[in-house]
């Protein structure tokens, strides 16, 4: 702290060597307050921007390495869901017909559940860590992010997922991923191609 004080005098007077005391707590008039601590104008930051610190030159969102392990757990969790889901039907249907009822019953639903739902879930599991393998290493080999990243990675994943039964059924995996994938670009950059939609159809506002 600044001490005011006159050190032969130790008296409460201002000595002169403080002038003047009227420290001003705004930079400009008219903008606000300087903070008291860091001594900046907290306007001159804008609010609106994202509040992370990123190392110069990286790119500001998570790449498709911090993503797999989202990726992979929503796709668990998913295929846990509709795999209880549908096991929960098939079981309640398989249990009117054979007239089960009470514990019996109980304990042949919780089976179905299970059964069905931890066999989803392993399946979307693995083309999910398969889909995420492929996305790495496409960003590390290119050096960048992009559709054709996930292009390449979802017909690849559909053709690996079905490489164990035949060159059809290959086929057939890698034409569905390849589609999923299409719908998935296409909606993500669904902006940009309205917006080059819009300068096709009105030369005028190129």
């Amino acid at each position: 702290m600044i001490d005011l004080h006159d050190e032969n005098t130790k008296g409460t007077t201002n000595s002169g060597k403080y002038n003047n005391l009227n420290i001003p707590t705004m930079s400009q008039p008219g903008l606000a307050s300087l903070s008291p601590y860091l001594n900046f104008d907290p306007a001159i930051l804008s609010p609106s921007q994202p509040e992370y610190i990123f190392p110069e030159g990286a790119t500001k969102h998570r790449g498709r390495f911090e993503l797999a392990f989202s990726q992979i757990g929503a796709a668990c969790i998913i295929g846990a869901g509709i795999g209880g889901t549908s096991g929960l039907y098939r079981g309640i249907k398989a249990t009117s017909l054979a007239g089960q009822t009470g514990k019996l019953r109980r304990t042949q639903l919780i089976n179905h559940v299970m059964k069905s739902g931890s066999s989803l879930a392993n399946t979307f599991g693995i083309v999910s860590v398969m889909y995420s393998g492929f996305g790495v290493l496409l960003s590390w080999a290119r050096g960048t992010d992009d559709s054709l990243n996930t292009l390449v990675a979802a017909t690849g994943t559909g053709i690996l997922f079905k490489s164990t039964t035949g060159l059809k059924k290959c086929a057939l995996g890698g034409c569905i991923g390849l589609g999923i994938a299409s719908i998935y670009c296409l909606w993500n950059n669904r902006e940009t191609l309205l917006e080059l939609k819009h300068r096709n159809i009105n030369p005028a506002s190129k």
